[in-house]
């Protein structure tokens, strides 16, 4: 088939790559000439693991391509995706401009064809999008176009750090189409990715456009869920760990998103979740249970924080007033920057919060990050210091801060790591290591929800 993608964002560029790698002829649009020129010569923004070779090997192979022509693209293409940010409003409303606007330019592009050829045609929202925007969108077309066509919801389910599999192999592809032409068209589309005999679920437009939000706000709910769980744990002396373990493996919840830690960021679920509390709120409904599952998320940084403040107040000897929870003077090693592993994606990471909560305290920050530290820069600027290793980073800091669990992080040299800290303390946002094998090493070590840590024990190595 011919397909148009516009937007070469993390879903356009997923999307567009994975269609091309199944034979399509694939002509992926944006209006940035700079980002055009880098993706001609196989170099992408973003990391994401597989993506690069695939953007290379389809455009050598010409299935792929990339232009700012969008108006020749729309004309040439049968099946048009959008694919453009949704980005957050101040009331937590999906702000719809970019996708409204690329519905105006597709119409127009539409409305020079000849009669003659106007063939039929399907515009796919792939952005998440609330419910109700494919009608909008048609009617955004349908105010300069009048000829046949449909607007189809399908709404990606795509893991940062595993789309390309998830594009490829996946679990499911939901198609909410109004005309059975449309479903048969995206089907056809859909038909080299489901040969493992998973679902392709048709419905739909409106229920297309909420089981995007209603998954990840369940994922999210999950997190926030085992968070809370986890600080009831360490209130009450129990293992969090123990109590994922038992809870996970009843079926019916399953231990996928059981883990505690600093809560959920990036791109999707935290803006998902505010865009579907202000939908309900639009239609007067309720929505207590996202509302608990957002303060308790973003509450996971500020108990984090806190524990820093705290231990640092508990072993400073009487001064002044005051002068004790101030970090002036302490340097923090921080391994992981990304909101996530295998992605270099800030966007709502933890560190965002907490990194501007120990600068505010007067503390300086050594960060280290396996993909992200060029995107850091972009936030932080010169406020922090960047460092090409994770033990560069340790050299001379007065504690560890983990906030990404990158697998490089998951067995480090804790002999090495305690030789180059000025004291061997560590906090874990991701409940990575074990509390009894880090104080049987001497360190004190602080995580979430877990008994036995920060044990003043100091037996040799």
């Amino acid at each position: 088939m011919r397909i148009c993608v516009i937007g070469t964002g993390y879903v356009g560029l997923v999307a567009g790559a994975c269609l091309a790698e199944m034979g399509n002829t694939v002509t992926c649009v944006d209006n940035d000439e700079d980002k055009l020129t880098a993706l001609r010569g196989g170099l992408i923004p973003i990391y994401e693991p597989g993506l690069e070779e695939l953007v290379r090997s389809n455009t050598r192979d010409g299935r792929l391509s990339f232009t700012d022509d969008l108006a020749s693209s729309v004309r040439e293409a049968e099946i048009t995706f959008i694919a453009v940010g949704t980005p957050q409003s101040e009331d937590g409303a999906a702000d719809l401009h970019f996708v409204l606007g690329v519905a105006g330019e597709i119409g127009r592009a539409l409305a020079t064809l000849p009669p003659q050829e106007r063939s039929y045609k399907v515009i796919v929202d792939k952005s998440t999008v609330p419910v109700g925007t494919a009608a909008r969108v048609r009617s955004v077309i349908a105010s300069h176009y009048d000829g046949p066509l449909d607007v189809v919801s399908n709404p990606e389910f795509l893991k940062q750090g595993a789309a390309v599999d998830n594009f490829m192999k996946p679990d499911r592809v939901v198609i909410g189409a109004d005309s059975k032409e449309a479903a048969a068209l995206m089907q056809d589309l859909y038909a080299p990715f489901m040969r493992t005999g998973h679902p392709v679920i048709i419905m739909d437009v409106k229920s297309a456009e909420l089981t995007k939000y209603a998954a990840n706000c369940f994922l999210a709910l999950k997190i926030s869920y085992a968070n809370e769980i986890a600080n009831l744990c360490e209130s009450l002396g129990a293992d969090c760990e123990s109590v994922r373990a038992g809870v996970g493996a009843d079926p019916r919840i399953g231990s996928r998103f059981l883990f505690p830690g600093l809560g959920y960021g990036g791109s999707c679920f935290p803006k998902d979740v505010r865009a579907l509390i202000k939908t309900a709120h639009d239609l007067g409904a309720g929505c207590s249970l996202l509302e608990a599952a957002d303060r308790v998320n973003f509450g996971q940084r500020d108990l984090f924080i806190n524990k820093v403040i705290q231990r640092f107040a508990d072993s400073t000897e009487s001064g002044s007033a005051g002068q004790h929870r101030n970090l002036t003077g302490l340097t923090f090693a921080v391994w992981g920057l990304s909101f996530k592993p295998n992605t270099d994606d800030l966007r709502m990471a933890p560190s965002l919060t907490i990194i501007p909560a120990l600068l505010k305290q007067g503390a300086r920050v050594k960060a280290y990050d396996p993909k992200a530290l060029l995107t850091a820069r972009a936030y932080f600027g010169d406020a922090i210091t960047y460092t090409q290793s994770a033990y560069e980073a340790l050299e001379g800091a007065d504690a560890l801060l983990l906030l990404t669990e990158w697998n490089e992080f998951r067995r480090p040299d804790f002999r090495r790591i305690k030789e180059l800290l000025k004291q061997p303390l560590i906090f874990d946002g991701r409940n990575q290591y074990d509390p009894a094998r880090l104080s049987s090493l001497g360190f004190d070590y602080y995580c979430l929800g877990r008994p036995g840590t920060a044990l003043s024990r100091r037996e040799p190595l």
